[in-house]
């Protein structure tokens, strides 16, 4: 396994893999209009803006197929996404050590909003909830998230 920065030509390959793993996993865990929120936010637009201020790392198995991404912004990770067939392999936890480690060369504490399917993986990693957000998205639906924090 291995990590490495995200360029340009990278744009479609990190799309692909936020895109198919909010597809395939966000369904069982959140109503429609947080899915299509999800979905929304992690946009071509954003995802491109990241890429251009070297912000993205794209992870690739021992074949060198790229399996998932992570992004980070200051002390904040955001966009960590595992495809799903590669889940619970390890690969998430190689990327948040990765980024904790980019993090901790200028910061005390890492922050991430954390979605539901990830949340108990914080938590195992020493991660404390310090803010409860409810954001009301479509027509009639609610994405509730913790915001978390940790010392590093």
């Amino acid at each position: 396994m291995s990590i490495r920065q995200a360029v340009l030509t990278d744009l479609n390959t990190v799309k692909n893999i936020s895109e198919l793993t909010i597809s395939e996993i966000y369904p069982h865990y959140y109503p429609k209009g947080a899915v299509d929120f999800f979905l929304e936010h992690h946009s071509e637009e954003n995802i491109l803006d990241d890429i251009k201020k070297n912000r993205v790392f794209l992870c690739l198995d021992t074949s060198q197929n790229i399996i998932g991404t992570i992004t980070v912004k200051g002390n904040e990770i955001c966009r960590l996404f595992v495809l799903p067939d590669y889940q619970s392999k390890g690969f998430g936890t190689e990327m948040l050590d990765f980024a904790e480690r980019i993090i901790s060369e200028q910061y005390s504490r890492v922050v991430l909003d954390a979605s539901l399917p990830a949340k108990q993986i914080y938590l195992k990693r020493g991660y404390r909830d310090v803010k409860f957000n409810i954001i009301t998205v479509g027509s009639s639906d609610f994405l509730c998230y913790d915001v978390m924090e940790k010392k590093i």
